[in-house]
Order: structure tokens, then C-alpha cells, then sequence
């Protein structure tokens, strides 16, 4: 299923004036970076999401209709589903989108090139060639 570019155009929107942000595609949506860290995502399975602080993750799962992100089986600490039916408003999007932005400017920008980490793509990472 690809993403919902209509949902990418209001996260797109809100973040307009995001210094650092990058767009880019992976999970098989549409990820916005801030200092090259993964902030939300509009999802290629539908909603959409958004990074926080490990250490809330639960609490913000039981206090709100996010649900952890699932990743091969297995719950992804810092990350959440949104369903599209929590981003409805303007007010529900900003919300999430404000939650996520916050925190990925609150880690180290990444320098240009690096990509996102191996955990973070659930791949592992590549060796470059000593010469």
C-alpha cells in the first residue's frame, strides 16, 4: 500500500518551516527528518508514525489511541501508530506532529550521508571496505 499523500501534504504543511528537514522515503512511506533524525511518517500501511522518548512511549500509549509500533513481531520502543482516524483535524495532526518533531530535534543531527541507524531501519548496517 503506498502512503497517503494527502496525509504527507498536511504533515509536509505543518513542518514547512522545520529548520533541517529533510524528506525520505522508507518503511514504504514518506519519513520527515529533522537534523536527519526520523521524526513522523505518513505510513505505507495507512496513519501514520511519529518517534517519541522511549521513556514515555507507555505513557503516552496508555494516556491516547497510539499503539506501539511492530516491527517483525516485536514492539518498537519509542515508536507509535497513529490510525488515520486520530489525524482527522487539524488539531489531532499537529498533535502527533509536534510530539515527533520535538523529540527528534532533542537527538544529535546526523551528518549528511549517514542515514538513518541500522536499528532504526531494522536492517544491519553496511561495512564500508578498509583500503
Amino acid at each position: 500500500m503506498a502512503y497517503d499523500e494527502e496525509l504527507a501534504d498536511r504533515i509536509r504543511a505543518l513542518v514547512a518551516d522545520e529548520s533541517d528537514l529533510t524528506e525520505q522515503r522508507m518503511f514504504g512511506g514518506l519519513a520527515f527528518l529533522v537534523g536527519g533524525n526520523m521524526a513522523v511518517a505518513a505510513s505505507g500501511q495507512g496513519g501514520m508514525m511519529v518517534r517519541v522518548d522511549p521513556a514515555e512511549s507507555d505513557t503516552i500509549v496508555a494516556k491516547t489511541d497510539a499503539r506501539p509500533m511492530v516491527m517483525r513481531g516485536k514492539p518498537m520502543q519509542g515508536w507509535l501508530r497513529i490510525d488515520s482516524k486520530s489525524l482527522a483535524t487539524k488539531r489531532q495532526l499537529t498533535r502527533w506532529v509536534t510530539l515527533g518533531t520535538t523529540y527528534a530535534r532533542s537527538l544529535p543531527a546526523k551528518r549528511k550521508g549517514e542515514g538513518p541507524s541500522p536499528r532504526a531501519t531494522g536492517r544491519p548496517g553496511r561495512r564500508r571496505a578498509r583500503g
